[in-house]
Parts: C-alpha cells; sequence; structure tokens
C-alpha cells in the first residue's frame, strides 16, 4: 500500500511542499480501495460522498445529455484527483457519472474528513486553492479547444500531450470527450496513420 501514499504526496508535491505532519494526516484520512474495470463508482442523481485520488488506472466523468448519449466531460492522464469536484465541495447532488474503465487503485477522503483536516493542515488550504485553480485552467483550455481547433487539430494536441489515454481509453469516450462524432474519430485517425 505504501506505492498508493508515495504517488499522493509526488503529485501533490508537484504544487506545495507537504510538511511530514500532513503526510502522517493523508495516511489517517485517506482510503486505499481497488476498484475492478467498468465501474460506475458514484452514479448522478447522488451527493458525491468521496474526493478520489487515482493512484493507478483509468476513469472518465461523463453525464447523459438530452438524447440520453454519454458526454465524456473529463479523463484522466496519470495520477491525480478526480471527482465531481463543484458537487464534492458544496454537497450538492451531482449530474456527472464517475467511471472507472480499467481497473483502478485510489485513495479516497470523505467530506467530513476533508473538512476536519482543512482545520489543522499546514498546507490543504493552499493545495485546494491551487488544485481549484489547476482545475479551472484546465477547463478554460478545453471548452477554447473545443471552439477554436478543429477535430483533427483536438486529436493531434490529446496524442501529443496525453498518450496514455490515446493508449488506455476506447476510442467512444475519447471521440465524445473531443466533442467528435465516433465516425468522424475514426476518419480522422484513418487520414493520419494510412
Amino acid at each position: 500500500m505504501d506505492h498508493y501514499y508515495e504517488t499522493l504526496f509526488k503529485y501533490i508535491e508537484q504544487i506545495v511542499i507537504l510538511p511530514e505532519t500532513d503526510k502522517m494526516q493523508c495516511i489517517e484520512t485517506f482510503k486505499p480501495i481497488r476498484i475492478p474495470k467498468d465501474t460506475i463508482l458514484e452514479k448522478a442523481g447522488s451527493i458525491p460522498k468521496y474526493h478520489n485520488f487515482i493512484v493507478s488506472g483509468q476513469m472518465r466523468n461523463f453525464y447523459l445529455n438530452d438524447h440520453g448519449e454519454e458526454v465524456t466531460v473529463d479523463l484522466n492522464d496519470g495520477p491525480r484527483f478526480f471527482t465531481s469536484y463543484y458537487h464534492f465541495v458544496n454537497q450538492t447532488v451531482s449530474d456527472q457519472n464517475l467511471h472507472c474503465i480499467t481497473d483502478c487503485e485510489l485513495l479516497r477522503i470523505t467530506f467530513e474528513s476533508a473538512a476536519a483536516t482543512a482545520q489543522t493542515s499546514q498546507t490543504q488550504k493552499d493545495f485546494t486553492i491551487k488544485l481549484f485553480e489547476r482545475i479551472q485552467e484546465e477547463d478554460r483550455q478545453r471548452m477554447n479547444d473545443l471552439t477554436t481547433l478543429t477535430a483533427e487539430q483536438r486529436y493531434l494536441k490529446l496524442i501529443a500531450q496525453q498518450p496514455n489515454i490515446i493508449k488506455n481509453v476506447p476510442l467512444k469516450y475519447i471521440s465524445s470527450y473531443l466533442g467528435i462524432k465516433p465516425e468522424s474519430l475514426s476518419r480522422i485517425r484513418r487520414e493520419l496513420f494510412s
């Protein structure tokens, strides 16, 4: 289980320096769990109970549109926090589903534990602010890409910046994430790699 926490600390320390007291607090409050592939970890229509950190595996966040089609709004590329962040923080009903595409190793913290450690952690406030800023910037960049880049450019950018997604995530989820019809993505791939 040590690799779970080593991965978490390495991720956090890309953003803030983590004192030993905070590391101990993480070990006490983040619980390791293994989730089998193709599991819906959180379902739409409920309040998220956990903030998840992906140690290994691929997950997606999706909702159903008015036509009942799945729309993928987030995919992870390597270790990172992954949840319906707004709904977790505000403890509101989420319209999103968290889906383990592959087998996943996670560390999870409850809302209550996260709130309690915020009172005693030396670095949690700084980290939370910086993490939220990072999430906001990623969302802003994604929206910008959807409106300014062609379908082919979006796909090429994903290949360049997040190759693990291309290797590990089914094309139907990638096409949804990129805002491209699956048949259009297949055509783009044929043209690029033939």
